[in-house]
């Protein structure tokens, strides 16, 4: 599985903004899907995580209200729209795929990631 992250950009604290990753290869849609981001002075956190049907989600507080995760598997694409962002948000925020596990906030049970997009919020 190939993951393609892309729609990061400069905007100013209060913009909205949404993430695109796209899947390709043997895509599995039972895999969780998440985002997760990483600055230079943190490790790589937990942002976003849906289950294969998306029907369910989940977000830690830091974004939870603000940020909406979805999926379209008949695309094989994952999607974050990033509201009422601010300047804590900046971040290379990264989409990881990876069989269902209860531990899906933690990296290292992702098998797949993408490469990685910039998301730069001015205030």
């Amino acid at each position: 599985v190939q993951l393609q992250a892309f729609g990061g950009g400069l905007v100013q604290a209060g913009d909205s903004l949404r993430l695109t990753c796209a899947a390709s290869g043997r895509t599995d849609n039972t895999y969780i899907m998440a985002w997760f981001r990483q600055t230079q002075e943190k490790e790589r956190e937990f942002v976003a995580a849906i289950n294969g049907g998306g029907s369910m989600a989940d977000y830690p507080d830091s974004v939870k209200g603000r940020f909406i995760i979805s999926r379209d598997n008949a695309k094989n694409t994952l999607y974050l729209q990033m509201n009422s962002l601010k300047a804590e948000d900046t971040a290379v925020y990264y989409c990881a795929a990876g069989p269902s596990d209860w531990r899906y906030r933690r990296q290292q049970y992702y098998r797949y990631w993408g490469q990685g997009t910039l998301v730069t919020v001015s205030s």
